[in-house]
Order: C-alpha cells, then sequence, then structure tokens
C-alpha cells in the first residue's frame, strides 16, 4: 500500500484507511547467536586442504566478518573485493544501499587463498560453485550445515543450537555490539536503514541488563535465623 499511493493517486482514500489498520500484535523472540568459541570451531571446521574447502573457509570468514545476508555473500562480485594496502569490499544490501567493509587480516588471508584457486570463469561473482556457476542461497546453506555438524565434533554446545546463514549475521552484531557498546555503529556495519531495527540486539545482550543492575542498589536481606523444628512437630508435618 506504501507503494501504491505515490503511483495511484485516485485510491489514495482507500490505501490510507488500510495504512490505519492496527498491527497486529506478535511475538518478539530473542535472536539467536554464537558464542566467540562456537563461532570459531565453525570457521575451522573446513580442512583447506581442497579447493572447496578453501573456498568454503573463505565464504565462512566472509559472511561472520561482514555480517552479510546470505543474499549479499553469494552477489558478491570480483569487482566488489579490494585487497591492497586496505583490504575491504563493497557490499550491496537492500533498497540499494551500498556499504563498505573493511576486512580483518584473517579474512583477507582466506579470500586470498581463494582467489589464488579460483581461476577464470565465465560469471562474475567471487564465489562459485562445483560447476563454475555463482554460488546460490541453497548451497550455502548447505554447506553451513556440513561444516557445523563438523565443528559439533570440537564444540558440543553447538549441539543443541540450529545453525543457519541469518545467525552468523546476527553473531556478527552481537560480537561487534559486545566490543563497541555502540548500537549506532553496529547498524552502520549491518546496513539497517534504522537504528530502531538494531536494538532487537540489545534485548538479546544481557550485559546491558547487568550495567543497569549494577547501578541499581540492591535490597537489603531482613537478618534471621534458621530454627530446626521440634522433632515431634517435624514428623507430624506441622
Amino acid at each position: 500500500m506504501r507503494f501504491i499511493e505515490h503511483r495511484i493517486p485516485s485510491a489514495l482514500e482507500q490505501v490510507r484507511r488500510v495504512l490505519a489498520i492496527p498491527v497486529k500484535r506478535t511475538e518478539t523472540r530473542l535472536v539467536h547467536y554464537l558464542t566467540r568459541d562456537e563461532m570459531q570451531a565453525v570457521l575451522d571446521a573446513p580442512s583447506a586442504s581442497t579447493r572447496a574447502s578453501v573456498r568454503d573457509r573463505a565464504m565462512l570468514h566472509v559472511a561472520y566478518a561482514g555480517g552479510l545476508r546470505v543474499s549479499e555473500l553469494v552477489g558478491l562480485r570480483l569487482a566488489d573485493v579490494t585487497l591492497g594496502a586496505h583490504p575491504s569490499i563493497l557490499v550491496r544490501g537492500k533498497g540499494r544501499r551500498e556499504r563498505a567493509l573493511p576486512l580483518w587480516k584473517e579474512t583477507t588471508t582466506a579470500v586470498r587463498a581463494w582467489l589464488a584457486l579460483r581461476g577464470d570463469a565465465a560469471t562474475v561473482e567471487l564465489f562459485l560453485n562445483a560447476r563454475g556457476e555463482a554460488m546460490t542461497r541453497a548451497g550455502f546453506e548447505y554447506l553451513l550445515a556440513k561444516y557445523v555438524a563438523v565443528a559439533r565434533a570440537s564444540c558440543p554446545s553447538l549441539k543443541s543450537k540450529r545453525v543457519s546463514p541469518h545467525v552468523l549475521r546476527h553473531t556478527c552484531a552481537m560480537h561487534a555490539l559486545q566490543a563497541t557498546r555502540d548500537v549506532r555503529k553496529v547498524a552502520l556495519w549491518l546496513g539497517h536503514a534504522n537504528v530502531q531495527t538494531t536494538e532487537l540486539y540489545l534485548r538479546a545482550d544481557p550485559a546491558e541488563r547487568l550495567e543497569a543492575l549494577q547501578e541499581l542498589a540492591s535490597p537489603q536481606l531482613r537478618r534471621g535465623r534458621f530454627r530446626q523444628p521440634d522433632a515431634l512437630l517435624a514428623m507430624l508435618g506441622v
């Protein structure tokens, strides 16, 4: 309806009535994310001994380091990668919004290793599948599930977690929030148009509430001493 109101003026009155309908309340669940040890176990899962595993390691590192949506990850092009003095990637997000993200040294090393093996291909995308075509969303989801299964052997806590590509994005956001304590920087990193979208990570971070708890004066406990009940009364349950 917001799209129509700017293109069909004759329907403006009806559009306004539709937009005035209150939004149905739904449950707002906390985001799921991985701890640093769990994330490291997933990143370490690819053996890097084959061409495919070198590619997979680079994909996992870029997905986590950039907090990328899976569509942004598989849509990365060779021209979007800069590996000069200041390595970075150009990400095209929702609403045609672009953002340039610097790369960690480890991520840069993983990407360089993949580029050395990638070879020439007709497609311009950075990551290719086994047929030399652009990696698909389903392809990356399959690879992630495979490496999470491998990581569970060294990190048992992963057995109780469902890890999707978007969980890697949530993990990047939570780790960035814990490091910077600035929700605005996290919003810029993730490419959110509105900071309110990023505030959901504040609800999932217990450190925010711990700081508030430490600033509050805790109530005092009333002093008292426990007395062992009389044996006869205890037997009667009085």
